[in-house]
């Protein structure tokens, strides 16, 4: 059966996944008294508590990305595609409803039914329990669009539904009747909400207008007009003050006293994208809201003049991450640089340890004043490309240096503060067209060194933040671009390279070069593993090469890449190398060995790899993918088998991890795949082979007797009063104890016959048939279950005074020699001998033919132990030599 997927990576979890475009849904637990509200995050949703918004569950993924979300007292029902599935316990499917033509986009729940509007225009209503379709009404998309669904309080089998067009309608879904059209205000309808008094909906427009509606009168008690664009969604409070929020797709909020019929306040930025939901919880100043920034904010009403403030958050990169670097020796911190220009660190133990540290800042103290004019947007600093951290220094000042998108100079963050540093690292004298490319900090935190397409390698002091030189001749290390940059531990070497087809090897102090190696082809990044010296370059050409920097050779080449590699990382023991490329595979090589020993494909190509300080977990980042991905290392939980794949191997697709945290414990199965190592009984017919089992098996045999003068208790056991479990008692109106009758098998005497005592053991059995057969096996795997108390049992028992034969002392002095000959369970063989000896040397010194055989046998121990002293001899001297030789 051949490999499928990874054998040395399983997929784990995802982190930074909370919230996407789709609207959330908020619910009420009776018995816990807690709210819950659960977000999407594609094809599967997620469940977080809103008092600490922390993860309570993940649901099993849907075939395709979830495209609405609802979710009533005991049930969450979401739409993909054409079906609609009801979950249970937040997490199993226990219901698909079938029926629609056409995506599935508006969800409503009402008692025992549930309402689904497609983009066809076909609105069904659901029975929830038996799955049937209890009513469908048709819509022309022409004439009436359906874009929004409520249900009015008090209104018994009552559905308002509105329409781009403008128009609504209240359709009793019992009778399957038209009740009422409202005409509208000209505008398409995106939002219908429940106000807290009876009759009374909150209509949203496409033209930013919000109508505060009197259904039942068919009257418009108020209307505002929201500046932003068209209207997102709407919440009212229901804790006392009439304030209603509405949100906008610039990712504002605005806050409206309905009492005064005015704009009270307005939380500007609240998401960085539209917000797709806002919801209070009843009967508190709580708001919740989420957005496809991938964002779960909780506001709080404690503000003068009705302002809210962020009370909890769960955020993560609202565009996809770019860099990932393990941050600390634990490996439980993963640096994240994104796509949106944020810096965030993720915890593979809580989500509650994740630190987001912003966006960086182009202004500075002095320049405030004169920036004011500026967008919000202006003042941030572009995407972050590469960084390099540090934690020798951390606590001392900044510890992570990072590299912008056409930036020359380089920020600094400090990752204690969770803010941006105080340095920004530019090089003197430098046009401006030239932007900095590579980055790294030297193992002891003081000093970054940083490369620039002008072919430039400066030196920095993270303390002060200033220009501490630069390498080579002319204020240039390369004549084309610096593609990376790396210092080793001590501190004595850099090492760089550039778009001029050249490695250069500078001593760190100096700064004076010492090696220029050519390469085969322009290296486009390049990797140090400092514990190990190895130097790993990704190509143009899409291929690798490993340099060791104490011989300045190249040791390893890797070809079989189909497309740029985007990044690479080594394993903590420097064995393995990982490299991620967007042919969309993940393959890990072996340095010593200089094979590709795992491959596999994901959906999305990854653009970033880092392996754990610890080599428990590989993380990766992905195209198009907001989330960092987890996949366990399977070699730390098990035997592992690696062999060479060969130059046409087709690696298979593995399945991106979910938010679920993966049991570590995978089910041991009976039946092995077909390409399982299996290590070989013997290696060779001329050497000899250790039994693996634990020295107190066999070390302890020659030592019984002390063992047992050791352990002998200080005065006998005593025995326990025999009181039975229930007295036996009289019959009589006065309780009266009897002694329990004696029975038969007591009254018998305890004396055991002699036939039982003649009785053989099974070891003697199965001994006494292998001398007839020739093969020991089954004698010798009932004595390895023996412990060294039964196996001296066991040997003593072979004499006829215990109960053996004659006969059974030439087998056993069989099953040395045969355990001798085959080279197997030396150790054994030797330890079983000893104490055979020991025990029958008397018995069989009587024997002629005994005697016989234990001198070939007594041959045959002094030709293995000298062929044995032999290799020995041999191999101490070589090793000898190797230590004092100078070589």
């Amino acid at each position: 059966m051949p490999r499928t997927g990874s054998a040395l990576f399983s997929g784990f979890r995802v982190l930074g996944l909370y919230s996407n475009h789709v609207p959330h849904a908020l619910r009420y637990h009776q018995k816990h008294r807690e709210f819950y509200v659960v977000t999407s995050v594609g094809k599967s949703f997620h469940t977080f508590n809103v008092s600490r918004l922390g993860i309570v569950s993940v649901s099993n993924s849907l075939p395709d990305d979830i495209t609405c979300l609802v979710a009533d007292r005991m049930l969450v029902f979401a739409a993909s595609g054409t079906t609609v599935c009801a979950f249970a316990r937040n997490k199993e499917v226990v219901m698909r409803y079938h029926g629609h033509k056409q995506e599935v986009r508006l969800l409503l729940p009402l008692g025992d039914h549930l309402v689904s509007a497609d983009s066809g225009g076909d609105v069904i209503v659901w029975d929830v329990q038996g799955g049937d379709i209890y009513l469908r009404l048709n819509f022309d998309p022409g004439t009436f669009d359906v874009s929004a669904m409520m249900h009015p309080s008090t209104y018994l089998n009552k559905v308002l539904l509105g329409s781009r067009q403008g128009a609504l309608q209240l359709w009793n879904i019992r009778t399957s009747k038209l009740l009422f059209t409202f005409p509208g205000w000209s505008a398409a309808v995106t939002v219908l909400q429940q106000s807290p008094a009876v009759d009374v909906v909150g209509v949203g427009t496409a033209t930013g207008r919000i109508i505060i509606h009197n259904i039942r009168l068919d009257e418009t008690l108020m209307s505002f007009t929201q500046d932003w664009g068209p209207i997102s969604t709407l919440a009212f409070r229901t804790d006392g003050p009439p304030i209603m929020a509405s949100g906008s797709p610039q990712g504002h909020i605005a806050l409206w006293d309905l009492a005064r019929q005015q704009l009270v306040a307005q939380q500007r930025h609240a998401h960085r994208t539209a917000v797709a939901a806002a919801t209070f919880l009843h009967g508190e100043p709580l708001l919740v809201t989420n957005g496809a920034d991938n964002a779960i904010k909780v506001w709080i009403f404690d503000q003068e003049g009705g302002g809210a403030r962020l009370l909890r958050c769960r955020q993560g990169h609202s565009a996809p991450p770019t860099t990932i670097r393990h941050h600390g020796n634990n490996g439980k911190n993963i640096l994240s640089a994104g796509q949106d220009g944020s810096l965030q660190s993720f915890s593979t133990v809580h989500e509650r340890f994740n630190k987001n540290m912003g966006h960086g800042s182009i202004s500075k103290k002095k320049e405030k004043k004169k920036k004011k004019g500026l967008a919000y947007e202006e003042l941030r600093l572009p995407a972050i490309t590469a960084l390099a951290t540090a934690v020798a220094r951390q606590s001392d000042w900044d510890g992570v240096v990072a590299l912008h998108r056409g930036r020359l100079a380089a920020s600094t963050w400090n990752y204690h503060r969770c803010t941006m540093g105080a340095h920004h690292l530019k090089p003197p004298g430098v046009r401006k067209n030239a932007v900095a490319t590579a980055v790294d900090i030297t193992s002891c935190g003081n000093f970054a060194v940083i490369g620039s397409s002008c072919g430039r390698v400066d030196v920095y002091n993270l303390q002060s933040g200033l220009h501490r030189g630069c390498y080579g001749d002319g204020e240039k290390a390369h004549s084309g671009v610096v593609r990376g940059v790396a210092t080793d531990t001590l501190n004595q070497l850099t090492v760089s390279c550039g778009s001029d087809w050249l490695l250069k090897f500078w001593r760190f102090k100096t700064r004076k070069q010492e090696v220029v190696l050519k390469l085969s082809a322009a290296p486009a990044s390049l990797r140090l593993h400092r514990d190990s010296g190895m130097v790993a370059i990704a190509m143009d050409d899409f291929t690798l090469a490993v340099v060791d920097i104490e011989t300045r050779r190249v040791v390893r080449k890797f070809a079989g890449h189909h497309g740029n590699i985007t990044d690479m990382t080594f394993s903590p023991d420097g064995r393995w190398l990982v490299t991620t490329a967007m042919d969309c595979t993940i393959r890990t090589w072996d340095l010593p060995s200089g094979s590709l020993v795992d491959c596999f494909l994901v959906a999305m190509a990854p653009v970033g790899v880092s392996m754990s300080p610890t080599g428990d977990f590989l993380a990766t980042a992905h195209v198009d993918s907001l989330g960092v991905y987890l996949w366990t290392n399977r070699s730390l939980c098990g035997p592992v088998g690696l062999r060479p794949l060969p130059a046409d191997y087709q690696p298979e697709e593995e399945t991106l991890p979910s938010a679920a945290a993966a049991l570590m414990e995978q089910e041991v199965t009976s039946e092995e795949p077909d390409d399982a190592f299996r290590s070989a009984e013997q290696l060779g017919a001329e050497l000899v082979t250790l039994s693996l089992m634990p020295e107190s098996r066999w070390k302890s045999l020659l030592h019984l007797d002390a063992i047992k003068r050791r352990n002998r208790p200080l005065a006998p056991p005593a025995a326990p009063p025999t009181v039975p479990f229930f007295l036996p008692t009289l019959p009589g109106l006065t309780p009266q104890f009897t002694l329990p009758s004696t029975t038969k098998e007591d009254s018998q005497s305890k004396l055991l016959p002699w036939g039982s005592l003649a009785q053989r053991s099974e070891f003697a059995v199965a001994l006494e048939s292998a001398l007839e057969s020739g093969s020991f096996d089954g004698p010798l795997r009932l004595l390895k279950d023996c412990g060294p108390a039964g196996v001296s049992v066991e040997l003593t028992c072979l004499t006829s005074e215990g109960g053996g034969a004659n006969n059974l002392l030439l087998a056993f002095i069989q099953m040395i020699d045969s355990m001798l000959a085959s080279g197997r369970d030396f150790d054994l063989a030797h330890a079983y001998l000893a104490l055979f000896l020991k025990l029958h040397l008397r018995t069989l010194s009587q024997d002629a033919v005994a005697m016989e055989t234990l001198l070939r046998l007594s041959s045959r121990l002094e030709s293995g132990w000298a062929e044995l002293q032999a290799s020995f001899n041999q191999s101490l001297c070589l090793l000898s030599y190797t230590k004092s030789a100078l070589l």
